[in-house]
């Protein structure tokens, strides 16, 4: 870990969905290396808590919302003094039958996770297109393996790794780079609110669809990744083997809960679940 810390110091970072989770754990650990962090985000008292912890400057932001992203973007660089990474980590899930279930979800899901990551990438790419430049995209183990109930949040996070292989290419001329992330389920409060309905422990039981990885894990994987601007970052280890095999690993996956789909999307159609994170209104008045 120390072997890093050289290597962040200065850097200049912006981190969206930084209220909680992954965004607020990266933002503190890299300002305990070294490096300058703005934080955006939901959840105004969050997201002071966070910001408080990784010593920085930090703006509400609906990341759905351009403008909201444009006037983030530009009150962190004139902060930092310009950019030097940025990680558009906003997202959020919510289980959803593609058929029978509320499409408003499909539509946030998609606002939140893909429009947002477009919108913060376009507005911070002009900011780190230079030689020390790089971005990461925060996609999922989901752009590769889908599941039932996941299809929203599987489509988003596919689209979400389209736009950081593209930028990637688009952005090579000016020497900065970008990683995309790849996570499976992390300790966070998206992976315990996103499987704690009935439908999802009736099909994976008490668990997830894997095994829950510690937050560190993931933490550790994006300094690494930060400090070497990786073309890939994963989390747990494994998940770097599955991605070359995903048109293998998709088909065992279905026989595996096939069994089980009819009763899941019985319950799931019935079931009034929420975002992982709150929005709008809602995650203002909201703590946890």
């Amino acid at each position: 870990m120390r072997s890093h810390q050289k290597s962040l110091a200065g850097r200049r970072v912006l981190i969206t969905g930084a209220a909680r989770g992954i965004g607020a754990a990266l933002a503190e650990r890299l300002h305990q290396r070294g490096a300058r962090v703005a934080l955006v985000g939901l959840e105004p008292d969050l997201l002071a808590e966070a910001a408080a912890k990784a010593g920085a400057p930090c703006w509400h932001c609906d990341v759905a919302d351009r403008g909201s992203v444009e006037a983030a973007v530009e009150a962190a660089v004139g902060e930092l003094g310009g950019l030097d990474v940025v990680v558009a980590n906003a997202g959020i899930a919510a289980q959803l039958p593609l058929v029978g279930g509320d499409p408003e979800v499909f539509e946030q899901i998609n606002r939140v996770n893909v429009l947002g990551t477009y919108y913060t990438l376009r507005a911070a790419g002009p900011h780190i297109s230079h030689p020390n430049g790089y971005a990461v995209a925060v996609s999922s183990l989901g752009a590769a393996v889908s599941v039932p109930l996941m299809g929203a949040y599987s489509a988003s996070k596919a689209a979400v790794e389209a736009l950081g292989n593209t930028l990637r290419a688009e952005l090579a001329p000016s020497g900065a780079r970008v990683g995309v992330a790849y996570f499976a389920e992390l300790d966070t409060d998206m992976t315990s609110r996103g499987f704690g309905t009935e439908a999802a422990k009736s099909i994976f039981g008490d668990g997830t669809v894997t095994k829950v990885t510690d937050l560190e894990v993931g933490i550790n994987a994006l300094e690494r990744g930060i400090a070497r601007r990786s073309r890939r970052i994963v989390a747990p280890w494994w998940v770097g083997a599955v991605l070359p095999v995903r048109s293998i690993a998709q088909p065992v996956v279905d026989r595996a809960l096939r069994a089980k789909v009819a009763g899941v999307l019985a319950i799931a159609r019935d079931e009034r679940v929420e975002l992982t994170t709150p929005q709008g209104k809602q995650a203002e008045g909201e703590r946890a």
